[in-house]
Parts: C-alpha cells; sequence; structure tokens
C-alpha cells in the first residue's frame, strides 16, 4: 500500500535525525569495493546477454544523476547508457505513450538507466497539467501490463524512486541556484514543481498504488544523505541481480617490438601543438 502524502516528508526527516551523515572515509572506500563489483556485473551482462533496465524516479534534486553517475564511472561505457529524455516533440505526441521509450531498450549485453522514465506520466505531467486526466488514468492502467511483458521478455526491470525531504530538497536548490556551474539543473518546472509539493506527494502515492507489481516493484530509498543513498542503490543492485565473476584474468603483455630506426617524425612547428599555459605552476 502506498503511503500518506505526508509520509515521505516525515519518513525522510526523521532517518536524517537519527542518523549522522555517512563518514567519508568509509564512504569512499565502500564504493570502491562495490566499483569493482560492478564491473564483474557488467561483465556478468554481456556474457549471459542479459538486457537490463534500472528506471530512476523521485522529486527534483533527490539525487539520481548522482546515483547514475556513481554506478556508471567504473563501467565500460559500450556496454551502458544513460537516457534523459527531454520533453516529447510533436511528432512523438501522436506516437503511443511509451514507443519512444521503448526504442531506448536494451540490446543483449546492455544496462539501460533511466534518469526519469515513462513514470513522467505519473509524476510530473500529472503535477504540471501535461496530460489529461484521460491520458493519466489510462497509463495507470496501461502500465503494469506494460512492464508485465517486459519482464515476460526477459528484460529485468528495477525501479528505484529516491524520497527527499523537503527540507533537504530546499537546501539543494538554494545550492545549485548560487553554483554558476550548476544553475543547469534548475529549470522553470523544477521551480514550479517546488510550489506543489502535497501534489507531487499525492501523485506519488496514486502511482506506487497502482505501479507496484509483484513483477517490477518500487525500491524506496531514503536520499537525506546522498552518500547513503548510493551505497544502498549499487548494493541492492548487486544483490538483485544474480552474478558470478567471469572478468578475463590478468592480461601479459607481450614486449614492445623494437622501434623503427628509419622512421623520421616531422617537425613538431609543423602542426599545431597547443602551449603548456601551466608552465610556471609546476
Amino acid at each position: 500500500m502506498a503511503k500518506s502524502a505526508n509520509t515521505e516528508k516525515g519518513d525522510s526527516k526523521k532517518q536524517t535525525d537519527n542518523n549522522t551523515k555517512i563518514n567519508r572515509k568509509f564512504y569512499e572506500d565502500e564504493l570502491r569495493r562495490l566499483h569493482f563489483e560492478l564491473v564483474k556485473l557488467q561483465y556478468w551482462i554481456k556474457d549471459q546477454g542479459l538486457r537490463v533496465i534500472l528506471a530512476f524516479e523521485g522529486r527534483d534534486a533527490a539525487g539520481k544523476g548522482g546515483v547514475i553517475k556513481r554506478i556508471t564511472e567504473p563501467l565500460d561505457s559500450r556496454g551502458y547508457r544513460v537516457v534523459a529524455l527531454s520533453k516529447p516533440t510533436e511528432v512523438e505526441r501522436t506516437q503511443w505513450y511509451f514507443q519512444r521509450y521503448v526504442q531506448n531498450f536494451p540490446s543483449a549485453g546492455q544496462m539501460i538507466l533511466f534518469d526519469r522514465s515513462w513514470y513522467n506520466r505519473a509524476g510530473v505531467e500529472r503535477v504540471m497539467g501535461y496530460c489529461t486526466d484521460e491520458e493519466y488514468w489510462d497509463f495507470l492502467r496501461a502500465c503494469p501490463d506494460f512492464e508485465r511483458m517486459l519482464v515476460r521478455s526477459g528484460i529485468i526491470l528495477i525501479k528505484y524512486y529516491l524520497s527527499v525531504s523537503d527540507e533537504e530538497q530546499e537546501k539543494r536548490f538554494h545550492a545549485r541556484a548560487k553554483d554558476p556551474t550548476r544553475r543547469w539543473k534548475l529549470s522553470p518546472v523544477d521551480l514550479e514543481t517546488r510550489q506543489r509539493w502535497v501534489e507531487y506527494s499525492k501523485a506519488k502515492d496514486i502511482m506506487l498504488e497502482h505501479t507496484d507489481i509483484p513483477e517490477a516493484r518500487w525500491y524506496q530509498i531514503n536520499s537525506d544523505d546522498k552518500r547513503l543513498a548510493r551505497l544502498i542503490c549499487i548494493r541492492h543492485l548487486l544483490e538483485h541481480i544474480s552474478y558470478k565473476d567471469v572478468t578475463p584474468g590478468a592480461i601479459k603483455l607481450p614486449p614492445r617490438p623494437p622501434s623503427d630506426r628509419h622512421y623520421v617524425r616531422p617537425p613538431l612547428d609543423k602542426h599545431i601543438v597547443l602551449p603548456d599555459p601551466y608552465s610556471n605552476q609546476h
């Protein structure tokens, strides 16, 4: 059953108050350990031809991007893709709602991470009035069947919802507003949804009530402590997918061939070589 609209705020505040922020040294050591396991998982996904989808949802500034970044940091970029779709085009608006997401689904051996997914319709589209009531309720009816079909087809679908308290979200918004390198994270829609906390809570509750199904459960993570949330998510992912270590053994490199004595390198000034602007600092 979904919780009440005030639960997200209450639970987040309680957990933050009762637990100090995770120790940075422990976080870095544990993240390094988990990164080794993520590499093993990626080798296993490729070896077995698995198709994996991770869907990340949550309020603005809940830390979705940070979790995704820490998952993908140690991985071979050829084996995963991060999908963060912008608003639909006029053509896409005429298509089946799920169509633009389906075309980004994984092939064998791939993992796709959705930074917001088809659940846009149950969240921001509902709250901001970007879809009609009919479209909204049709989505909630269709989504469970859609996801059951994905799972039956062999796709591993894992859905994460990052919960952040209103106090922590406000702190992060102010930090972004002050930092020129992060202001791009504050869109006009973000600022508008900031004014609609309760409406977003109600939409979340209804979404969970209709789409938390046995075949594709929602896994909620308190994200007031970003570092802790990242460790919890990565550890759950590693425990959720059974994998074996098929990492290749150590590679013994053969000796380099001797250099060609007849090769003459062109003069350096023949092409542009950027100067070192830090020469007086090292």
